[in-house]
């Protein structure tokens, strides 16, 4: 009688484990598929902005228009960090290379390391806005009470469309530890 009970309930359980298999082959599709919709929409800031793409826009720089880009820097929680960038805001010309900085300083006695994530408004410019070089991109080491400035390189795509006059690129800063 037991073994009937199980063997009435194989079908049950290899349905189970299909579906927890597609659940993992879901989730793993996941980096891929959001890839793809950054690249469609912009979404997260997503442009290609290798060295090809920053020489066909400076090839077409529209002098005829300036865009605001305001700068906002913030601490995710209450981290030991002092973060602020080095400039409120920039006029600039789209299809024009630019460099600004953002300072960061350790306020504790001790390393730490720290990471910032960027957000843009209107999202609607993402796609047309481009950082080909980001202290974002890479995790950031910071001895005992060290500051430093950390520099952004980006370009607006000559493409903005037209109602778009002002840009806001925010970075929050995230404190990983002393360890990472």
């Amino acid at each position: 009688m037991y073994v009937r009970e199980q063997i009435r309930h194989w079908p049950l359980v290899t349905k189970l484990l299909v579906v927890c298999a597609l659940m993992f082959a879901f989730g793993y599709a996941m980096v891929p598929i959001y890839r793809v919709v950054c690249e469609i929409t912009g979404l997260n800031g997503y442009l290609d902005a290798g060295p090809r793409a920053a020489a066909a826009a400076v090839d077409r720089v529209d002098t005829s228009r300036k865009v605001t880009v305001q700068f906002v820097g913030q601490i995710n929680g209450n981290g030991p960090w002092e973060f602020r960038p080095s400039e409120r805001s920039m006029q600039v010309h789209p299809g024009e290379i630019y460099t600004t900085t953002y300072y960061a300083a350790n306020k504790t006695g001790s390393a730490r390391a720290g990471q910032a994530s960027y957000n843009m408004t209107p999202g609607t410019a993402a796609r047309y806005f481009a950082k080909p070089d980001c202290f974002c991109f890479t995790r950031q080491e910071f001895a005992a009470e060290e500051g430093r400035k950390m520099p952004v390189t980006f370009f607006i795509d000559p493409d903005l469309p037209e109602e778009v006059n002002t840009v806001t690129l925010s970075y929050t800063l995230f404190d990983l530890g002393s360890d990472g």
